[in-house]
């Protein structure tokens, strides 16, 4: 049956217990590969052709390439469902379980067919029927499931567990619309809504059968038990049903399935019909539309009390039906709830999901009748929580009343923890004098009085866990001596790091074919299944037949994003420019305005000598601004005037263009990363906690130039200082310059070249139609800069220019490149899952 295929059957000899509903159980299956050989590409080319005519009801005569991918995803999901049930079925001893509010996924049709051996058999299928694989696999929506870094390390995470094998569940929502679709009117982003379900998704299995109840608002009644004991009874005023949706995730060389279960949100009854009946036709679907709100869109914007509530309405829902569904699953099998830290280990990825902390002890306390002692023993050994932020803006709070109103029986329960928590420390406080120890307490309480009493939400993951860890060195670092400093101090071993990694079967395998080939001929077979083999790359860094190949890979990779750009934007850049990359979320403490003054002042020397031998440069930014993020915006705006204008200007023609890709996304990234020559990762040092696009890009041996920060310090460790451009404050020179009086107007001062470029923008050069357009970015950076892009200006102009020489010396260019690719094993997902795995959740690798 299909609901076997990513679940499976509850032993019948293991009690059930009958308040919770019944939950199909989750794990990993170890599976032989499937051969790509003999008679599979015929049977491929078959199966292909009949979910075409019976799924889907088409002729290949009228079949659309949408058509034609989802005829092929449906074959490929049957080579998925094979390896599941091939498998052995025994119950795991323990489970991951990833709570993330993201998981940018992207396409998976790329990463199914090369985790199963299929490419080339599928791209033969296909052939024969007349069809290409590539333009199947352009027909694939990119899954609008994330945002940036936080939900594509979920998709590496989850890809890396099935690969290694650790049995593990991935925990989100099922947004209808994710993020938002980024398009460009004159230069300003415009959203619209994703509609990447809107022909479905063949990829997933609908898990009716896995319903649950999830309460808001309401009251909570109180009731005597046995021996004296008070109960607690939560009677929520409304009740939206979570309904599981289940993606199968494939690992490397299929030997090990795992499940991405997603949750949709609707009404417990579609209509009113009385409601309906009596000719109210648009308020009898009143309560659907609210339900299925939960599930529409990541991240509604919080500047309205609406959309704050909104936004906590769906970090609950999928935090609870996850714990609900995880602890059914485990009575079913376990039968005892107060063995789950044995066999169950809970991640909350961010904050997003720190609602689990109240949320598990109110089902162990008020559902299964544990007392508080237990409950809270049982939730501080199952869960664990990953920081990703040190920005206080993302140490996500709740207000009070908010929290009372929309969950009362959690803040109850938050209430108790921060009373016993605060009392526990009160007896140990050493401060000199009574306001000492009220502040001390004040620091370290999960509720902050001094900003209208919200719920801080880091602080309460934090004491809910039994590990916190860090993405980087610098940041956990970091987190012990600022956030988390006076907690840190309660329990010196709590907070460990774990630096983040990339799968290299998306981000080298899939997105960089031919240098992976390349790869697999210099230093064999085995570097697909041992990263650490591509040390033997260094070997060749100078080879001029080996560098002469490599170059080759990065030219034709260079050329069809080339193209790509022409398609998209109506824009000529020359392949043999320098490619300078900076993709990734817009925020201003990311510095892409940074990275546009620069544009600017170089657009300006190349005015002023228009004769000198310029090395060529194309910018590309890609990145969208939070549809509230208003300063964001208008660096995006900038961004495209400063382009429109450089682009135009004859007098630089064959030496700077400037681009910026609209929609970007998991796919873009894979053709975007492997044509780049240069990676910028350029934010405010000690602000960014790793990034993994930094990894992604050396690994396809793009050089670095970048501040030290986040995981750029181990990049820097790894490759080499000398094959990498380090500029800038570090984190504690950040620090002192942020305590200097006036800094930014010493610093523009300093520098007539950042001063010309300050000036020309807030001129209206860029805007003649609207010439003070772009005086907020202008002036914000005179009076106060809060990211210090004044401060570390004239370093980076600096570093910019060490790299136009070395990008004119080949033979080096290319070694310190190829250095890049050998030296990043390290940064595999595999790897950090390994740690993951035996210093937190304490789980024996299948």
């Amino acid at each position: 049956m299909l609901n076997d295929v990513l679940t499976r059957p509850v032993p019948q000899d293991v009690a059930r217990d009958e308040r919770a509903p019944e939950a199909p159980t989750a794990g990993s299956w170890t599976a032989p590969v499937l051969s790509a050989s003999g008679d599979a590409g015929v049977d491929l080319r078959e199966s292909i052709r009949a979910k075409l005519t019976f799924a889907l009801g088409r002729t290949p005569e009228t079949a659309r390439p949408r058509d034609w991918f989802a005829a092929t995803a449906l074959a490929l999901r049957e080579r998925i469902v094979a390896a599941a049930l091939a498998a052995e079925r025994s119950v795991p001893n323990k489970r991951v379980y990833y709570l993330s509010l993201e998981f940018l996924i992207g396409r998976l049709m790329s990463d199914a067919m090369n985790n199963l051996g299929l490419t080339e058999t599928t791209r033969a299928a296909l052939r024969e029927l007349g069809v290409d694989l590539d333009a199947v696999q352009e027909a694939e929506p990119d899954a609008a499931l994330g945002n940036g870094g936080l939900g594509r390390l979920a998709a590496c995470f989850m890809e890396s567990m099935a690969s290694i094998g650790i049995p593990a569940m991935g925990y989100g929502i099922r947004y209808d619309h994710g993020l938002f679709r980024q398009s460009f009117e004159d230069g300003w982003q415009r959203e619209a809504p994703e509609t990447w379900l809107a022909e479905g998704n063949p990829w997933e299995f609908a898990r009716p059968e896995a319903t649950y109840a999830i309460g808001f608002g309401g009251t909570v009644t109180m009731s005597s038990a046995e021996e004296g004991v008070i109960r607690r009874h939560w009677q929520p005023a409304e009740t939206v049903r979570a309904v599981a949706h289940d993606v199968p995730v494939v690992g490397w060389r299929g030997r090990h399935v795992n499940a991405l279960r997603l949750w949709k949100a609707e009404a417990g009854e579609p209509v009113d019909l009385a409601r309906f009946n009596g000719g109210d036709h648009v308020g009898a679907v009143a309560a659907r539309m609210r339900a299925e709100a939960i599930s529409r869109v990541l991240y509604p914007s919080d500047s309205s009390a609406e959309g704050q509530e909104l936004r906590l309405r769906q970090e609950y829902f999928f935090t609870a039906a996850s714990i609900q569904d995880l602890v059914a699953r485990h009575v079913a099998e376990r039968g005892d709830i107060r063995s789950l830290p044995d066999h169950a280990a809970i991640q909350l990825n961010d904050t997003h999901p720190a609602i689990a902390v109240p949320e598990l002890m109110r089902v162990l306390i008020d559902a299964h009748g544990l007392s508080w002692e237990d409950a809270w023993h049982v939730t501080t050994h199952t869960l664990h929580y990953t920081n990703h932020t040190l920005l206080p803006e993302a140490l996500e709070t709740w207000p009070v009343e908010l929290m009372e109103r929309l969950l009362p029986r959690h803040m109850q329960i938050i209430y108790l923890i921060n009373w016993m928590h605060l009392e526990e420390q009160a007896k140990h406080a050493r401060q000199d004098t009574a306001s000492d120890n009220a502040a001390y307490l004040a620091s370290i309480s999960l509720i902050d009085e001094s900003h209208g009493r919200r719920v801080r939400m880091g602080h309460l993951a934090f004491h809910g866990a039994r590990r916190v860890n860090g993405v980087s060195a610098l940041h956990t670092d970091l987190m012990r001596s600022t956030v988390f400093s006076d907690l840190h101090a309660l329990d010196t071993d709590k907070i460990v790091n774990k630096t983040n990694g990339i799968t290299f079967r998306r981000w080298f395998h899939n997105a960089n074919p031919g240098l992976t080939r390349l790869a697999v001929e210099t230093v064999g077979a085995g570097v697909l299944d041992n990263p650490e083999l591509l040390r033997g790359l260094e070997a060749h860094a100078e080879d001029p037949v080996f560098v002469a190949r490599y170059a080759a890979v990065r030219r034709e990779r260079k050329e069809a994003l080339a193209d790509l750009i022409a398609e998209r934007t109506g824009i000529d850049v020359d392949p043999a420019a320098l490619f300078d990359v900076q993709v990734k979320r817009i925020h201003e403490y990311k510095r892409q305005l940074l990275n546009i003054l620069e544009t600017v002042a170089l657009y300006q020397a190349i005015k002023a000598e228009p004769h000198r031998d310029w090395t060529p440069r194309v910018k590309i930014f890609a990145g969208k601004a939070a549809p509230s993020y208003v300063q964001a915006k208008l660096i995006i705006k900038l961004a495209c005037d400063v382009a429109k204008a450089v682009n135009d200007d004859p007098e630089v023609a064959g030496r700077l263009k400037v681009v910026f890709l609209p929609n970007y996304s998991v796919s873009l990234a894979e053709a975007i990363i492997p044509a780049a020559d240069l990676s910028e990762q350029i934010s405010t040092a000690g602000l960014e906690a790793s990034g993994t696009g930094n990894m992604k890009f050396a690994l396809n041996g793009a050089l670095t130039v970048g501040t030290l920060d986040g995981a750029n310090i181990e990049i820097r460790d790894h490759v080499g200082a000398d094959n990498i451009f380090i500029f800038g404050l570090e984190a504690d020179g950040v620090k002192a310059r942020q305590a200097e009086p006036d800094y930014a107007a010493k610093a523009i001062q300093a520098s007539p070249r950042l001063a010309a470029a300050l000036d020309m923008i807030a001129a209206g050069r860029f805007s003649p139609e609207e010439p003070g357009r772009f005086r907020s970015l202008t002036d914000d950076l005179r009076r106060r800069d809060q990211y210090l892009l004044t401060a570390d200006f004239d370093d980076y102009w600096r570093v910019q220019r060490a790299i136009d020489a070395a990008w004119r010396d080949p033979r080096g260019w290319w070694a310190k490149a190829i250095r890049n690719t050998a030296r990043m094993a390290w940064f595999s997902s595999d790897r950090a899952m390994r740690e993951y795995a035996e210093e937190i959740w304490r789980v024996r690798l299948g």
